[in-house]
């Protein structure tokens, strides 16, 4: 994967990132998405997205997102990396989400001060999966 596919616009509107393959921290800056300036740092150990200087996701071990799509009331994408993998993502702050990931319903989840939700999935299989965040 070429460093200007990191972090891709996909035709449909969504947005795709990281690449959980890579033994370097590689980044890529000033990616512009519906007017909004991203950052995306990724390889073998952690992939985080930034927007605007905000935090809007991070994986640990790190993962390749694809068809991201999000808003102030929703975050919905696939996801696949190596493993067990801890995955973080910014929403609003002090507030419920109805959470869903590999077919599974999580139930309401309440974000922190911070507006952040953390959730664990098995990615071993290889096969993406599916993540859904909505405001309850």
């Amino acid at each position: 994967m070429a460093q200007k596919d990191l972090i891709i616009s996909e035709k449909d509107g969504t947005l795709s990132f990281g690449d959980y393959t890579l033994d370097e921290k590689t980044k890529v800056k000033d990616f512009k998405y519906k007017g909004d300036l991203l950052y995306v740092k990724t390889y073998k150990t952690t992939t985080k997205l930034e927007s605007n200087d905000l935090f809007v996701y991070e994986s640990e071990p790190g993962t390749r997102v694809s068809h991201m799509k999000y808003d102030d009331s929703s975050m919905s994408f696939q996801v696949e990396g190596a493993g067990n993998t801890d995955i973080t993502v910014g929403l609003s702050p002090e507030t419920e989400y109805q959470v869903s990931a590999a077919g599974e319903d999580y139930g309401v989840m309440k974000t922190n001060l911070g507006g952040k939700i953390t959730l664990s999935l098995d990615l071993s299989d290889g096969k993406p999966k599916s993540v859904s965040i909505r405001k309850d």
